[in-house]
């Protein structure tokens, strides 16, 4: 039996995702996150030295990093090649690079823009308030809101090729993708992006991922 340790609000719900879509039969191990801090509890260093999730524990083996989740999950369990196209292909180069873009260069600049928007409202000494959110003002400025504005202008138009990530079929580099598409629509929003939009539209229309919402709970990214 797979097991998924599962944190609300996090990469986690990718994992769920997917084995909803796969049809696996697994068990969800459900942790929260500190209301002060927002980080995950320390439950979960006892199963990941890293203490973060996912990890999806099958059989001997424990699993960490959505992205090597989700290609385990694939390769092991998806005999019809239903979420990822046939390996040696042109199409399935462009869904490895799907899977890897989306936390290796997509996310990035979406968790600087969470970070410099908390610092402006993170408790400090009043002297310190302009002098914090002059930086923080500065390098949203300079630097992390262009490169938001980079990388949803690159997935806004590899959208317009294709409904999805990797080509015409829905695979698992969608799932993998989901994650910063939704803290886009958070952080910057996505008035000026249809594509990116009525992607989100139709991976919330899908019966699986609906079902993953009720196995792990509510999904509300930090803005």
């Amino acid at each position: 039996m797979i097991t998924v340790h599962h944190l609300n609000n996090s990469r986690s719900q990718r994992v769920l995702w997917l084995l909803e879509e796969l049809g696996l039969d697994y068990t969800v191990v459900r942790y929260q996150r500190d209301a002060k801090t927002m980080l995950a509890p320390p439950e979960l260093k006892k199963i990941h030295p890293l203490g973060k999730s996912p990890v999806v524990v099958d059989g001997e083996h424990v699993l960490a990093e959505s992205g090597a989740i989700l290609e385990y999950l694939v390769e092991r369990y998806d005999t019809a090649r239903r979420f990822a196209p046939s390996p040696g292909t042109a199409e399935h180069l462009r869904y490895r690079y799907w899977l890897h873009y989306a936390e290796g260069s997509a996310m990035p600049p979406m968790l600087l823009s969470l970070v410099f928007s908390r610092l402006k409202k993170a408790p400090m000494p009043f002297f310190a308030r302009p002098i914090a959110r002059g930086i923080a003002d500065k390098a949203m400025r300079t630097f992390v809101g262009p490169q938001v504005q980079l990388h949803l202008g690159y997935m806004e138009s590899e959208l317009g090729k294709a409904p999805w990530f990797a080509g015409e079929p829905f695979s698992a580099a969608d799932i993998q993708m989901s994650f910063p598409v939704e803290a886009a629509a958070v952080r910057a929003g996505l008035d000026t992006y249809p594509n990116l939009a009525g992607f989100l539209q139709r991976i919330h229309a899908r019966p699986a991922y609906q079902r993953a919402l009720e196995q792990g709970g509510p999904f509300d990214l930090l803005g």
